[in-house]
């Protein structure tokens, strides 16, 4: 079993930043693929980025690359999101992710969920 507590939501301005972070329990951590995921009212659930659990791979959204940085201290069970220049339109709710082997892009494919972040991008 995972736990997973997402912190660092709020509201910012266009061309504003925010880091999130997303503790989790267990012993594991390391071989768990990690993900940031977002959804948007009236939108589906999308993957932002995600990485993986040893190696550090990473894959970003089209609309977020340049802007967003996924990391994860493996030693502190920790992830985080650093978002810059940010626009109107990554307005959502922010969920952190976590799943035993490889990321993938299909969030049914994700075993973990934390219960999410309000980030409110005001233009």
């Amino acid at each position: 079993q995972v736990q997973l507590v997402e912190s660092g939501g709020g509201l910012v301005q266009a061309g504003g930043s925010l880091r999130l972070s997303c503790a989790a329990s267990g012993r594991t951590f390391k071989g768990y693929a990690m993900g940031w995921f977002r959804q948007a009212p009236g939108k589906e659930r999308e993957l932002v980025t995600a990485i993986s659990g040893i190696g550090g791979g990473t894959t970003y959204a089209d609309s977020v690359k340049g802007r967003f940085t996924i990391s994860r201290d493996n030693a502190e069970n920790t992830l985080y999101l650093q978002m810059n220049s940010l626009k109107p339109e990554d307005t959502a709710v922010y969920y952190c992710a976590a799943k035993w082997g490889p990321y993938n892009g299909n969030s049914d494919a994700w075993s973990y969920w934390g219960q999410g972040t309000q980030v409110t991008v005001s233009s």
